[in-house]
């Protein structure tokens, strides 16, 4: 009986240890050189990719946002403000019905097929937006001129790139919205245009964020 209860503590007191152990390795030593090899190496990443415009955080590198005028009232969707370059269509979110003391957007995609009427209808309603939206004195956008990210979204519904083709196809509606030359805001897609990931992995892209930054700080240059 002794040396069945002394086994049981002696036992007890193994499994005790490791578990304190375990605790101190992996909840407290690993989380900790983890983080200081991130923050010392990739900090940027580590700490969300932040974009910073007059000192302030206004976003991340790797999540869209919309470039919306204010909801007019009766209004269930807003309208673009076309004085800004526009992002990729974003079907795929959802909101937060569950919890309303919180304003949440739910990533994600459509899921519907191919050959769906509805996505056929988004594609189309998208195509004529931009068609009308793009064309301006001067310079008429014709439906074949459409980019497939200008009418179709991401999986995540949250993709903070365009083609360089939309952004593009958009420098004359800009430039016209917001009284700068045609060519300069050319020169502003043409610096912001990215390059293959390591010069062979996905395809040439330009930071919406970025380059609306940018815009805004060659708007009150004019």
């Amino acid at each position: 009986m002794n040396n069945s209860v002394t086994n049981t503590v002696r036992l007890l007191g193994a499994g005790l240890r490791a578990l304190l152990a375990l605790t101190l390795v992996t909840g407290v030593i690993y989380p900790l050189v983890v983080t200081g090899i991130a923050q010392g190496l990739f900090s940027d990443k580590a700490n969300g990719s932040e974009i910073k415009a007059d000192g302030k955080v206004v976003g991340s590198s790797l999540i869209g946002q919309s470039y919306n005028l204010p909801l007019k009232k009766g209004q269930q969707t807003p309208e673009p403000d076309l004085k800004w370059f526009q992002g990729r269509p974003a079907n795929g979110l959802g909101g937060n019905s569950v919890n309303t003391r919180y304003k949440l957007i739910l990533s994600g995609a459509t899921n519907l097929a191919a050959d769906s009427k509805v996505l056929l209808k988004q594609v189309q309603d998208a195509k004529a937006a931009v068609v009308k939206d793009n064309s301006v004195p001067g310079y008429t956008v014709k439906p074949s001129d459409v980019p497939a990210d200008a009418v179709t979204s991401s999986g995540s519904g949250l993709d903070p790139a365009i083609s360089p083709a939309y952004a593009e196809l958009q420098v004359h509606r800009v430039a016209e919205r917001n009284g700068l030359p045609t060519a300069q805001v050319e020169k502003l897609v043409e610096d912001h245009t990215q390059g293959r990931t390591l010069g062979f992995m996905g395809e040439p892209r330009v930071n919406v964020l970025e380059l609306n930054i940018a815009l805004k700080g060659l708007v009150a240059r004019r």
